[in-house]
């Protein structure tokens, strides 16, 4: 029996149909778009996959060591919570402050996120437009949107409302983690857009919520930012 085309919970077969241009369903392109898609989300859909396979090529140390070493401190978190935890330690009280927005955010984001991937289930990335190892090492779980994406930016944004000055180098991380989720064909680059828009507006949610259960709260944190 072929494990590969076992179906997971939803139904869905990882990359199966995926692995080489010719399997596409009948009547499909070379790329796989259905006939009947209308021209402008062909094109779209092209020209996704053309910036995947541009990103996927990308040669070099900083590609093929750093911002795989980036992404593997984001699993699962790892790379926020140790943030949260060295503002909280080293900030004193605006640092437990700026902590506690980032974490806030960062799973309010993860919720809407989480959401999103399962409402709309698209496949990852065909392996054919991924030129390097890394295409090996993905989930099956849907592509759209970038979860990673979507925790980084609402865990930044958070931050940076509080203390701007914390938020740089987040910012940087965040970047670096956006890259990487388009180079090892995790995602296309649209997943990673609509991933870092749900982070933003999970972030700009949890701030807004906490505004309206405690307004002293709010007060405080604009306080700071503003210094």
């Amino acid at each position: 029996m072929d494990r590969s085309r076992v179906p997971n919970a939803r139904g869905h077969v990882p990359d199966a149909k995926q692995a080489t241009p010719s399997a596409a369903g009948p009547g499909s392109d070379v790329e796989g778009n259905p006939p009947d898609r209308p021209a402008a989300a062909r094109r779209f859909l092209g020209l996704d996959r053309a910036l995947t396979r541009s990103a996927a090529s990308w040669k070099g140390l900083w590609a093929s060591k750093v911002l795989p070493a980036v992404e593997e401190s984001a699993e699962h978190t790892k790379l926020w919570l140790a943030a949260a935890a060295f503002l909280a330690v080293a900030g004193g009280r605006r640092g437990r402050r700026t902590a506690g927005s980032g974490l806030a955010g960062m799973w309010t984001g993860q919720a809407i996120g989480g959401a999103a991937k399962y409402l709309w289930d698209r496949r990852r990335p065909p392996k054919h437009l991924i030129p390097n190892d890394q295409v090996e090492d993905r989930p099956d779980s849907s592509s759209f949107p970038s979860g990673h994406t979507a925790a980084a930016v609402a865990f930044t944004t958070s931050v940076a409302a509080v203390w701007p000055v914390a938020g740089v180098p987040c910012a940087a991380l965040t970047a670096a983690i956006a890259l990487e989720r388009i180079h090892s064909g995790a995602h296309y680059p649209s997943d990673v857009v609509v991933g870092a828009v749900i982070g933003f507006t999970g972030a700009r949610l949890a701030r807004h919520t906490t505004r309206l259960l405690n307004p002293r709260l709010g007060r405080i944190s604009s306080g700071c930012a503003a210094t």
